[in-house]
């Protein structure tokens, strides 16, 4: 049993902006697009949530 069993432990980074890609593979590279692909589309997901809310929320205080 490790000393430290409760700690949190972090998330394996999958890609790091500005990193070396000489070293690595065909397959770890096309890896790594499908990764930040699916995380461009996560964020833009939540990017049109907020644009939606901030409409809704516009519209709600424009009276006149």
């Amino acid at each position: 049993m490790a000393l430290f069993d409760d700690e949190p432990k972090k998330k394996k980074t999958v890609h790091e902006i500005g990193q070396d890609l000489s070293l690595l593979s065909v397959g770890e590279l096309n890896e790594r697009i499908l990764a930040l692909r699916a995380e461009i589309g996560r964020l833009e997901a939540e990017l049109s949530a907020k644009g939606s809310t901030k409409s809704a929320a516009e519209a709600l205080f424009k009276r006149g």
